[in-house]
């Protein structure tokens, strides 16, 4: 069982620190991983399921707001829409899709429909990404804690 655990650990310290590597997350996401305690053991991935329906929502209005169809686009509606998504994921730590509204509000500010469109795809990629290798990675910490493991503090610096 040591040996499962030990293994378990490994996977789970390497699996985090790709993430880092790879871009996905930042900072921010070693800070908000922080304020989890044993009064809060699922303050994380609380915040991280807000953040996930709030990007549902968020690309769903970007989406009807870039849809020509129904009229004129609005960019103003987008840029807002981008803005809020930006701060959001800058405060999970986010770090790809929070590039991606650097770029998306560059694009709305230029009223360049194309390049909102591409970003805007974008976006749903990286964050439907984001959640499933975040999916992934509490997957291991609760198959380390059912093991009857601790799950270990990664340093990424």
């Amino acid at each position: 069982m040591d040996a499962l655990i030990a293994q378990l650990q490994r996977q789970f310290r390497d699996y985090t620190i790709s993430l880092y590597q790879q871009g996905f997350l930042d900072d921010q996401f070693t800070e908000l991983k922080k304020l989890q305690d044993d009064g809060s053991p699922d303050f994380v991935a609380e915040v991280l399921t807000l953040f996930f329906e709030d990007c549902v929502k968020l690309i769903s209005n970007m989406a009807r707001a870039l849809d020509k169809t129904t009229g004129a686009v609005d960019f103003s509606q987008v840029g807002a829409s981008v803005h809020q998504l930006k701060g959001s994921s800058s405060s999970v730590g986010a770090k790809r899709v929070k590039a991606l509204c650097v770029s998306f509000k560059e694009y709305c500010e230029a009223k360049n429909y194309e390049g909102c469109v591409r970003c805007l795809q974008q976006v749903d990629i990286e964050y439907k990404a984001l959640k499933t290798k975040l999916q992934d990675m509490f997957n291991l910490e609760k198959q380390i804690i059912q093991a009857g493991g601790i799950v270990p503090q990664v340093d990424i610096n």
